[in-house]
């Protein structure tokens, strides 16, 4: 390996600089075994030295890169989100990108990009330089995404650096105040009762109420006729009104409706209660081990320095211990879920394996 350096006659390894006019000429040195200066003599450079020199140069630059990580950030970052502004996911990652702007002293602008279930914008993420300034919202649907989709350019677990959870949220089994269960061993009987004659509402093919409720037909051995909207918002009218009589909605999105008596809780997803809902036990008390939940957190591109993670995950993991911090989660009705990158990468893993049992098995396709 050759580098072009410019020496003149001060260096020893150049001895033949042309000093006329009592000048100090630049000349031309390839560094390598047995290189030559350019109208010079031939110069014999070692091998050791030379490997010296070129373990030298590459640690200079390691040694370079840590200190502007250690920097970082110097410049705004940008946070990718993959659904339209509004929604839990966007108002938990605005919440977490004011808190990382006000102790790093950087703007993190949300940026939405929705489509595909969150496709879009991770694979920008997944496509972008991994400098820490281009990050993606990353969620349950994107471990939920591997299996529904099946034609991705990208893997997530392979091609997203997992940085720092923020936070879970339960769901809770909800029916019409029509149907005559008050919990869910009863509703269990009920529904097994009057086989397909139940109508099951979802947020939509793939979405965390979709799941959850295939999960609890597989594991209760109850036949619910699935019947798909596009989203909470449109379900839960028909659910109020009797049209469907069954949901199992994101916490958030009903508690109105409950706290109002519209709709009866009969169990949240979690394996704990709720602080939201204190007085509702877990369906995994009447249906041993069910359990589900969504999540979030924040990913980069694969190869972000490892410096950078840690800076962010430091930052994010000291929210979740803000008592001011921790009370905004509560009011969105979820939980803060704190991690190191290795333990966030390993829940990522394990969840994915987890669903794409149940996505296989019930045979759900995205639209």
């Amino acid at each position: 390996m050759l580098r072009r350096l410019s020496w003149c006659r001060s260096q020893t390894w150049a001895q033949d600089c042309d000093d006329a006019a009592g000048g100090r000429k630049p000349v031309l040195l390839l560094v390598g075994n047995g290189a030559e200066v350019r109208g010079a003599s031939p110069v014999k450079l070692p091998r050791r030295r030379f490997l010296h020199l070129t373990a030298g140069a590459a640690a200079l630059a390691a040694v370079s890169r840590v200190a502007s990580a250690l920097d970082y950030p110097t410049r705004p970052v940008h946070l990718l989100v993959g659904y339209a502004a509004g929604g839990s996911l966007d108002t938990s990652a605005r919440l977490i990108a004011q808190w990382l702007s006000e102790r790093l002293g950087q703007p993190f602008v949300i940026q939405n990009q929705p489509g595909a279930g969150s496709n879009l914008a991770t694979e920008t993420v997944v496509r972008a330089a991994p400098d820490g300034y281009t990050l993606l919202e990353v969620s349950a649907s994107n471990a939920w995404n591997a299996t529904l989709y099946k034609n991705l350019n990208f893997n997530f677990i392979r091609d997203i650096a997992p940085i720092a959870s923020v936070r879970r949220a339960a769901g809770v089994m909800e029916v019409n105040p029509s149907v005559p269960a008050k919990t869910v061993a009863e509703f269990i009987a009920y529904a097994k009762a009057n086989p397909g004659k139940i109508n099951m509402a979802t947020a939509g093919v793939g979405s965390a109420s979709h799941l959850y409720g295939e999960l609890f037909k597989m594991m209760a051995g109850v036949d619910l006729i699935t019947v798909n909207y596009r989203g909470s918002a449109v379900a839960l009218p028909d659910l109020i009104g009797g049209q469907v009589q069954v949901m199992f909605d994101v916490v958030i999105s009903s508690i109105g409706h409950i706290r109002a008596g519209k709709l009866r809780p009969l169990g949240v997803t979690t394996t704990t209660r709720s602080d939201i809902l204190p007085d509702v036990p877990p369906i995994g008390d009447f249906v041993s081990g069910y359990e589900a939940s969504s999540w979030d957190g924040i990913g980069a591109p694969v190869g972000t320095s490892p410096e950078i993670i840690t800076i962010l995950n430091r930052e994010v993991n000291a929210a979740l211990v803000d008592p001011t911090f921790k009370a905004r989660l509560a009011d969105l009705g979820v939980d803060p879920f704190a991690s190191s990158p290795a333990e966030f990468g390993k829940f990522i893993v394990e969840f994915t394996e987890k669903w794409t049992k149940v996505i296989q098995a019930t045979d759900i396709k995205a639209e």
